[in-house]
Order: C-alpha cells, then sequence, then structure tokens
C-alpha cells in the first residue's frame, strides 16, 4: 500500500509539471492551442462577439480583431459584470472575486475568476513540484508549508441577485493549490481569513502570530507567499520571540513572487534569516499565475500551456516566445477572463525559456533594474 502510495504522489506531482515542461518545448504549438480554447471561450461572451472572435483563425488574426486594454479601459466592462451581466466577459457565472492594490492611480483592482480560472490558479503549485522531482527531494512532503499569505476572503460582492466572495490573489492560490498538492499549509486559509483583512502593522502581527503559534513545534520544509511578507515575517520573531526562522526549521525550499529580484536583491537577506534554502520565484498577478522558476537559473519561465503571452517592444508587438535575448517589453496576456491584456509588468528575455519581470513600466525602471544588477553584481547573469 505505501509504495502505490508512493507511485500515486509521483503521478500526482508529475501532472503538474508534465504540461508545463511539454509547452516549453515547443512555445509556438502550445500557444496556438492556448488560443485557440481562448477564442472558443470568447466567442461566447458579450465582448468576444463584439470583436467576432469566431472568425479569428489565428494569432495575425487575433490582434487586429481585438485591441490591447489595460485595466483602465476593462473596469468599466468589469463593473457591469459586477452589477449581474456576467455574460459580457466570462462564459460561467462567476465564482469570486480576486483583489489587490491596483498600479492605476492607487485603486483597488477587482478581477472576476470562473471555474476554469480557477482551476489554472493550482498552476502556483508547479514551482515546488518541479523542485521535488528535479532534486529528488520529496522529504518536502513530509513537512508543511508555512503560509505567509494574505487573506483570501476578505467580503462578499453582491453580483445582480448572487453573493460572492472576494479577497487577494495570493491567498486564494494558496487555498486552491493546497487541495492539490500533498504539502499541508499552515496556518490554513480558513485560520488566516478568520482574523479579517486588515492591512495594518497589528492586523499582520495578528497573522504572524497565529503563524508562529501553529507552526513552531512543525517540521516546517517549505515557506510560500509574499517575499517583503516573508522577510516582515522573520524580523517579527526576532523582535517579539527573540529567534529566528532558521533557528526553528530546516526550510529546504522557498516559493516567493510580489516583487522583482526575489533572487537577486532578496536572496541574501533570505537566507540569512532562513538558512541555506533554495528559492524558488513565481510570477504572478490578480490575473493568473503566469509562470515560475524552472530550475536554478534565476529567472522564470512562462506557462505556455495557460495563458497566450504577446509583448509590445520597440519594434512593435509580437509573441513572448519571439523575443530575443536582452529585449524588453511590455507583457500583454490573454486569460479566460481578459483578452489582450497590457499588465503593465516590463519583461526582459534571457536565453528561453527565461524571462525576468524587473518591475512596472516606466522610464526609470530599466535604470533602476540596471543599478540593482550592478550593486549585488550580477550583471545580468543567470
Amino acid at each position: 500500500m505505501e509504495q502505490i502510495d508512493i507511485q500515486a504522489g509521483l503521478a500526482k506531482i508529475k501532472s503538474i509539471v508534465e504540461p508545463w515542461h511539454a509547452a516549453l518545448q515547443n512555445p509556438p504549438a502550445a500557444q496556438e492551442t492556448v488560443l485557440k480554447n481562448l477564442v472558443e471561450i470568447y466567442s461566447q461572451t458579450g465582448y468576444g462577439k463584439e470583436h467576432h472572435a469566431g472568425e479569428v483563425g489565428s494569432a495575425a488574426d487575433y490582434r487586429r480583431a481585438f485591441p490591447v486594454q489595460t485595466y483602465e479601459t476593462y473596469q468599466p466592462m468589469i463593473a457591469r459584470v459586477m452589477a449581474g451581466e456576467t455574460s459580457l466577459l466570462l462564459n460561467e457565472e462567476p465564482a469570486g472575486w480576486a483583489i489587490t492594490r491596483g498600479t492605476t492611480k492607487g485603486e483597488m483592482k477587482f478581477i472576476p475568476m470562473t471555474p476554469t480560472d480557477l482551476q489554472m490558479r493550482v498552476s502556483a503549485g508547479r514551482a515546488v513540484a518541479n523542485y521535488a522531482l528535479a532534486e529528488r527531494r520529496f522529504d518536502i512532503f513530509n513537512g508543511v508549508n508555512l503560509n505567509l499569505n494574505f487573506p483570501s476572503k476578505i467580503g462578499t460582492i453582491t453580483a445582480g441577485n448572487r453573493e460572492l466572495d472576494y479577497g487577494y490573489s495570493s491567498g486564494i492560490y494558496t487555498k486552491y493549490v493546497s487541495t492539490h498538492t500533498p504539502v499541508q499549509s499552515l496556518p490554513t486559509q480558513d485560520d488566516i481569513d478568520a482574523l479579517g483583512g486588515g492591512k495594518t502593522l497589528r492586523d499582520w502581527e495578528q497573522r504572524f502570530e497565529l503563524a508562529y503559534a501553529q507552526c513552531r513545534d512543525r517540521n516546517v520544509t517549505l515557506v510560500g507567499g509574499v517575499a517583503p511578507t516573508a522577510l516582515q515575517f522573520a524580523r517579527f520573531l526576532h523582535r517579539k520571540h527573540r529567534t529566528y526562522p532558521k533557528k526553528l526549521w530546516q526550510v529546504i525550499v522557498m516559493t516567493l513572487g510580489s516583487v522583482p529580484g526575489i533572487n537577486t536583491r532578496l536572496a541574501e537577506p533570505l537566507r540569512a534569516l532562513y538558512g541555506n534554502v533554495a528559492i524558488r520565484e513565481i510570477y504572478g498577478a490578480t490575473e493568473g499565475m503566469f509562470g515560475q522558476q524552472l530550475d536554478e537559473r534565476r529567472a522564470w519561465s512562462p506557462n505556455y500551456d495557460l495563458f497566450y503571452f504577446e509583448v509590445e517592444t520597440s519594434s512593435g508587438i509580437k509573441a513572448l516566445h519571439e523575443m530575443q535575448p536582452g529585449e524588453l517589453g511590455s507583457l500583454i496576456v490573454s486569460t479566460p477572463i481578459l483578452a489582450r491584456y497590457k499588465i503593465g509588468d516590463l519583461i526582459l528575455a534571457f536565453q528561453p525559456p527565461y524571462f525576468r519581470c524587473i518591475g512596472r513600466e516606466n522610464w526609470l525602471t530599466p535604470l533602476k533594474y540596471g543599478w540593482y544588477e550592478l550593486a549585488t553584481l550580477n550583471f545580468g547573469r543567470l
């Protein structure tokens, strides 16, 4: 029975990463399939019908039919979905809403989620599953994941005649990933949600105290969440309990996201606090989980099997996989909810299939990135 369980566990882990690996071997074919699937979804929505999604047969057709949009231009349509006009953008009834602090004039962004979309968010588990397989570190699954994420539920929205939960995307990812991977997350998202959705120092100290109380005597092998929050938690432990994570646990790997420079600027302080851990970056946003670190190279690789990726470069719009090493572009993603959504992130291409998000789309971002690379003696190295 034990051997059967081990084999079943390996099969499950492989099923999480193998579609990703296959897509990385042939991005054009994977992206063609994804676009076909997305266009089929769009053809069932009001917005898709307005742009003749049913007539799209190629990437060129898609670019001609659908304009590039930002959150500002999508927001009026999202407001109509929130008011109950769900078929405008969705081909399924919404299952909930993801929110984050917006990048547009500091506004909160609201993104609807469908059952199809939620299934895709399980890809957030690919980073740890891939690490375990590559390094044969299956002892990760004998421990628990120290969950330092934001609440997955902080309130409800009345959309038409339905009441739906809304919460932060990082917490939503963890809530759904934990049901598909063999690592138990503590505190659970339900426990975190019960503390409320506040963002003050006191709110975070309550969450940190909960994490410490539930995990101090457990075998923590994995830390997942937002990179700055992981640093804040470690400093809280020292301030409040006069200890550090590396003194409490033998953490094997940290899967972290939300900011650029996790493997460069933040790696040294993270290891000073957590020990000699492997760091695996995940790249995602409220709108979806777009990629994760493939190996020890300090960059992420796209989920070509799930989303359709384009970039706006100095030479025009092209497919993400067509970028040349050293080329910079503004990312445009297509998800089951949003067609040709300009997310506002600047992407730097390395040798395929490696990319970095260097920051928000701003004239100052490349200069800041260059300074960080110089200051940390990275000089563009993977």
